[in-house]
């Protein structure tokens, strides 16, 4: 791997920081080699840092923290040290709802406008079928439209007021698609049915009792916060601290920040089905519900090439559910602010862990996961991180493939329609709202939000490439449409949404 001229020193001697060890556990390491594969898959995977907490049998027999949080500096990661966990944040608005399920409060299988009236989608006939159970497994039959949240400055409310313009891809309840808006959603049943914010609520009632003193639902909670890590991503080649977007938009679905040791607690809870020190927080009914499959996940061929003895794979309420070895695996991921984590429990075994990254690479947990399952279920002897190299290198080269067909397909010697001055303008999308364009310097500048604001390269024709200032938004291809007067129509921002054009 190349990292550009030696701009990262900091990530050449990271492996010298990677034994840093909390020193509240002084236990060995649960399986053989484990501490040498996980700072061989880190440097093969570029991360920074690392932290991993293992639990058996309601005890926290293993928690320690590999690499640097930052590249450039020597702070080490620990077992306290907060990370974004993103999407597996999910579960835990889940397990806000099933108390107030035990509680008589709510019902799986009540409409969602019993608790949100105003809430519409785009069908009139799913608006009013939806229920809370629907919004929990990924059926509505949405297609993403993670831009409502990542690329905007609205709040929640104002996302799920414009959810309803988003189109489904596929028939209601007729199979599985991600949705993060629907758990946007799934929080703010919360205050609908308490009165206090989901924020307040998954505090008090989840956080407060489990003892997760290091876990918060906003970017703004982390400031003077000591043991933070930073993000990191790959520009120009080369891996390199970021700095955290505020996404605490998306709530519900994935604003929870924490750190390994408080997430081995949430881990006790659920191996527990739902007491955690004497104290049953969930009802084991509702633990049962929760870990039953709901939305049947079809095997991918990567899968079942690499995992033979997988079965099945579903979604249960806010957990993915498959088979592995013979056993039942209950599991999350999530990325966001660019870091990653997994979160994986096995009920028969009584034993689960949660590993976090400073990097955008899904392949390192998930090589470090199976690895560890392979340990504990008896499995053969893999080196995860280099089967999943190999998938990883093609998919890659399918990329550069296409990136060279693009170049090549590129008309030379054009020059747009009209005069630069003619595009600006604003532009307005009823979905995801407006952008601006404007001539800067003799150059075309479109914005939508903090993180989406650039400058625009002529391509072709009328079509423009622009490269976002916030560089970890990469580059894009905006395609203007001349209309019969003329004058310009819209814009086309390909791969996302198109834009008309104000008078």
């Amino acid at each position: 791997m190349r990292f550009g001229n030696g701009r990262i020193r900091g990530f050449a001697v990271f492996v010298l920081l990677s034994t840093v060890w909390f020193g509240l556990f002084a236990q060995s390491e649960p399986f053989e080699g484990l501490n040498s594969y996980i700072l061989k898959a880190m440097k093969e995977w570029e991360t920074p840092g690392l932290a991993i907490a293992i639990v058996k049998n309601d005890s926290i027999i293993f928690a320690k923290g590999y690499g640097v949080r930052k590249l450039g500096e020597n702070a080490p990661v620990t077992p306290n040290t907060i990370f974004a966990i993103a999407s597996t944040t999910k579960a835990m608005t889940v397990a806000c709802l099933a108390m107030l399920v035990d509680e008589g409060r709510l019902k799986w299988d009540d409409p969602v406008t019993k608790y949100i009236p105003w809430f519409q989608l785009y069908d009139p006939y799913v608006t009013r079928e939806l229920t809370v159970r629907d919004l929990l497994c990924h059926r509505s039959g949405l297609e993403r439209g993670d831009g409502l949240w990542s690329i905007s400055s609205f709040g929640r409310e104002e996302i799920l007021r414009r959810v309803r313009l988003l189109k489904p891809a596929w028939s209601f309840r007729s199979r599985y698609g991600y949705q993060n808006t629907m758990f946007i959603a799934a929080g703010e049943i919360v205050p609908a049915v308490t009165g206090k914010s989901w924020d307040e609520f998954i505090i008090e009632r989840l956080f407060k009792p489990l003892g997760m003193s290091r876990s918060s639902t906003s970017v703004s909670a982390l400031q003077g916060k000591d043991d933070v890590a930073s993000p990191h991503y790959r520009i120009d080649d080369v891996m390199q601290p970021v700095n955290w977007v505020d996404y605490d938009n998306i709530g519900g679905a994935g604003a929870v920040n924490s750190s390994v040791m408080d997430m081995a607690q949430w881990v006790r809870l659920n191996l527990a089905n739902g007491v955690f020190a004497n104290k049953r927080l969930l009802s084991t009914n509702v633990v049962r519900e929760i870990q039953s499959s709901q939305t049947v996940i079809r095997i991918d061929s990567i899968d079942a090439t690499l995992k033979p003895s997988m079965h099945f794979r579903s979604y249960g309420l806010g957990w993915f559910l498959q088979d592995y070895l013979g056993r039942k695996i209950v599991f999350h991921t999530g990325s966001l602010n660019y870091m990653r984590t997994r979160i994986l429990f096995i009920p028969e075994e009584q034993f689960g862990f949660v590993v976090i990254q400073n990097s955008p690479n899904e392949n390192l947990h998930e090589s470090i996961g199976y690895w560890i399952l392979d340990r504990l279920l008896g499995g053969a002897d893999r080196d995860w991180s280099a089967e999943l190299r190999t998938t990883a290198n093609e998919a890659e080269a399918k990329s550069k493939a296409a990136q060279r067909k693009r170049i090549e397909a590129r008309v030379t010697g054009t020059k747009p329609s009209l005069a630069l001055d003619k595009y600006a303008g604003t532009y307005e999308n009823e979905l995801y709202g407006k952008v601006s364009v404007q001539l800067q310097d003799g150059k075309l500048a479109m914005q939508l939000s903090a993180s989406y604001e650039g400058v625009m390269e002529h391509w072709h024709y009328d079509t423009f490439e622009i490269t976002w200032k916030d560089r970890t938004s990469g580059e894009d291809t905006i395609v203007f449409t001349i209309g019969a007067d003329g004058n310009v129509d819209s814009l086309t921002w390909e791969g996302f949404a198109a834009f008309k054009k104000l008078k």
